[in-house]
């Protein structure tokens, strides 16, 4: 029989955060789940342990932070975070300082909530911070790393993204008439990501895996 296993969960509050976080509570694999953020999420199980951070400081936390498996769904948008400088810390250097805290820590797996377009030498700021992000987490030393690059991600949102919105009502007609190549850019369910998240987690297999939206589609249907 397998052991059970320590989640820990960043970004529990957001669009595929929030799944995760039920996914991981409700799965046999895990007797606790660390749940990390600013401000705590309105939810009590006996598995939750809930812990307000502050991510600019996260090293100081490094004690409280054991887990076996990572699951980061962090992340924000250039609008919302004001600037293109506090766009970068929360993607890469929230993240980056998050895998390297728990990699000390002995985590096994990290997995991470990336995005379609994903590229260090991308011209386009955004798809350039997320391709580092990447980079840097594969650096720290895990037995695991998994990456997930959604396409336009749909689900009920605390905030609005009227960008994102007009998207999601122009692609969602289009869904079905994208297949072969264009599958890749299908919008997919923020529930279908966390889930893809849980089963590739459930493999325990090692090395780096990068999963594109079809790809995490396919994944998503396997839990």
């Amino acid at each position: 029989m397998q052991k059970t296993r320590n989640a820990l969960i960043a970004g529990a509050s957001g669009l595929v955060g929030s799944h995760c976080l039920q996914l991981l509570l409700q799965s046999n694999r895990y007797s606790q789940v660390i749940s990390i953020g600013r401000r705590e999420v309105p939810l009590i199980h006996p598995k939750l342990d809930q812990k307000i951070v502050d991510f600019d400081n996260l090293k100081k936390y490094a004690s409280e932070l054991a887990a076996d498996d990572v699951y980061c769904c962090l992340g924000t948008t250039i609008k919302k975070a004001g600037s293109e400088e506090a766009f970068y810390k929360v993607d890469h250097t929230y993240v980056t300082t998050l895998a390297q805290v728990t990699a000390a820590r002995q985590a096994s797996q990290f997995l991470v909530v990336s995005a379609m377009g994903a590229d260090a030498k991308s011209m386009i700021f955004y798809n350039r911070v997320k391709g580092e992000m990447e980079a840097d987490v594969q650096k720290q030393g895990f037995e695991a790393v998994h990456i997930f690059r959604p396409s336009l991600l749909l689900g009920e949102r605390e905030e609005h993204r009227t960008g994102e919105e007009l998207a999601s009502k122009i692609m969602r007609p289009l869904s079905g008439l994208m297949i072969g190549p264009l599958r890749k850019y299908r919008p997919i369910q923020a529930e279908t990501v966390a889930k893809a998240m849980l089963y590739a987690a459930s493999q325990d297999q090692k090395g780096v895996h990068i999963y594109p939206s079809d790809e995490i589609e396919a994944l998503g249907h396997q839990l």
